[in-house]
């Protein structure tokens, strides 16, 4: 074997330049397409003189990179930073996901799974007696999770944990062994890097999306790198994992503000431990994936891949580490967040001076939000196009003082005063106002029949990552929403368990909470596994 690897490191180039290997390539394999079959043999020579050498290739590809991270990095590699961080997510995807469950949407892709049989079974979150296939219990719960599109926003734009959390708990059900704490702790991570990984590639994902949505995209390779890694699959099925998840990924921005959202991040966390299962009986995709225009870069127009090539050194850095993500305090698309602070601000302007809020005395509202047409929805007729408007959105937190879960029930949708209100709104775009979450801003300007004019501006809202919500504050938001299902212990045994997540043996007892709906299941209570 060594004689082998001295030879192809002495003749590599002559192979490559002289045409009888590519030529073999073309004729044995169709590869015509000279940056596959430089690949292939790069590929080919790396993996060689990896297993010889024992050491972390320099010339692998990107997939290959990709795989080889995912398979080796390991418990030891997750800092104090990451593990606090992505446990608040974990709590506030689990709180959103229970609350989701109460949803129209919810409720007709539980039917539709409901149909469907296997001797696996993974828990529905919220639902004592029901229970479904590991694939189908992550898309009931994924789409849960966003059915308020209440859950967690990253920059660049993509809702991170939707994806893989539904996929990890299903599948961990399911697994012959116990999966602890720190299993599921490094593959949530394991699936958020990837997530952030491929994000990085393209300028066009730092800005508010506009063609598809980014988590049926990056979500379903998250979901299945996640999954490959709770599995344990090798370097070259995690690759596979990958390839097959690209063939399940993207979504039209068309369905935007409809019923269909929310399956994006459902689709994203099925396809995804559907991928990993199928990568683990042998089934392959293109081992080059990742590194193609053709392959993972037909989603961005900018598409720019490099390897991970750090994983196995000290200086590996995990991306949450410096992004924070953003906790939502509304059920809206990110975006509202702005111009729902900077209409309350507004609104204590002209109450001071007026000394109280009088609709029937405004004259006009201004928005100046940032350009993006998915979000712009002057008179919204469903709760789910309510949740991807500017303008109702201000004018919610203008007659009410607050926007609330109760706020895009379609009985205050539908009021007369809201209507009144809505048919008063102008929206402006300045040319500083990037499509950006981190750097946009919302301006407010209220103008009465007096002509007196009262204004104000977001910057930076309480949740985003430059401002997060206290742990007091993510834990009361979690405790509102989990308990509209789960009883008190429920409740109680979730923040246990997740707080503790690092030391945790085992995490059944997780599943049993997010059943508990009624005292009657107290009794599951009583072992805590710590």
């Amino acid at each position: 074997m060594l004689c082998i690897f001295l030879y192809l490191l002495t003749h590599f180039h002559n192979f490559a330049t002289h045409g009888s290997v590519s030529n073999l390539l073309e004729s044995v394999f169709g590869f015509k397409d000279k940056s596959v079959q430089n690949i292939c043999l790069w590929g080919g020579f790396c993996t060689l003189t990896s297993r010889l050498t024992g050491c972390v290739s320099s010339c692998q590809s990107i997939t290959e990179s990709f795989g080889a991270a995912i398979c080796a990095i390991n418990t030891a590699q997750l800092t104090d930073g990451v593990i606090n961080r992505s446990k608040r997510m974990i709590l506030d995807t689990l709180g959103v996901g229970l609350l989701g469950t109460r949803t129209a949407v919810f409720n007709k892709a539980l039917t539709y799974s409901q149909l469907l049989s296997s001797e696996e079974r993974s828990s529905v979150w919220g639902k004592s007696d029901v229970t479904l296939p590991p694939q189908y219990a992550a898309f009931v719960n994924g789409i849960a999770v966003h059915s308020m599109d209440y859950d967690d926003t990253w920059h660049p734009a993509t809702h991170p944990s939707g994806a893989v959390l539904p996929a990890l708990l299903a599948l961990a059900e399911a697994l012959p062994r116990q999966t602890s704490g720190l299993d599921l702790l490094l593959a949530f991570n394991v699936g958020i890097e990837v997530q952030g990984r491929l994000m990085r590639f393209s300028r066009e994902a730092y800005n508010i999306p506009e063609r598809f949505h980014p988590p049926s995209v990056v979500g379903v390779m998250g979901s299945a790198a996640a999954s490959a890694k709770l599995l344990g699959l090798s370097p070259a099925q995690c690759c596979h994992a990958l390839a097959i998840a690209a063939s399940s990924a993207g979504a039209p921005l068309a369905n935007a503000a409809t019923q269909t959202k929310p399956l994006h991040i459902g689709n994203a966390a099925r396809k995804g431990l559907e991928a990993a299962r199928l990568a683990q009986i042998g089934l392959e995709g293109n081992p080059a994936i990742l590194d193609m225009d053709r392959g993972f870069g037909v989603y961005y127009k900018d598409y720019s891949p490099s390897v991970i090539a750090d994983w196995a050194s000290g200086s590996f850095k995990w991306i949450l580490e410096d992004q924070n993500v953003a906790i939502k305090r509304i059920p809206a698309h990110l975006g509202m967040h702005w111009v729902v602070d900077a209409a309350l601000a507004a609104r204590r302007k002209l109450e001071n001076t007026a000394g109280n809020f009088d609709i029937s005395q405004i004259r006009q509202v201004t928005l100046r939000v940032p350009p993006s047409k998915y979000v712009n929805c002057p008179v919204p007729a469903t709760e789910h196009q309510a949740r991807h408007s500017f303008q109702f959105n201000a004018c919610c937190a203008l007659l009410d003082n607050e926007v609330t879960v109760a706020s895009f029930n379609e009985a205050q949708i539908n009021r007369p005063a809201l209507s009144r209100l809505l048919s008063k709104v102008k929206m402006e775009i300045p040319k500083d106002n990037q499509p950006s979450f981190d750097t946009m801003y919302c301006e407010v300007e209220i103008e009465t029949d007096q002509r007196q004019t009262h204004t104000a501006r977001c910057d930076t809202f309480y949740g985003h990552w430059r401002k997060p919500l206290s742990q007091k504050d993510l834990v009361e938001k979690f405790s509102l929403n989990a308990s509209s299902v789960l009883c008190t212990d429920g409740v109680d045994g979730v923040i246990d368990v997740i707080g503790n997540l690092e030391r945790v043996s085992e995490c059944s007892p997780l599943s049993s909470y997010l059943r508990m709906t009624s005292s009657s299941h107290r009794e599951l209570c009583s072992t805590r596994a710590l």
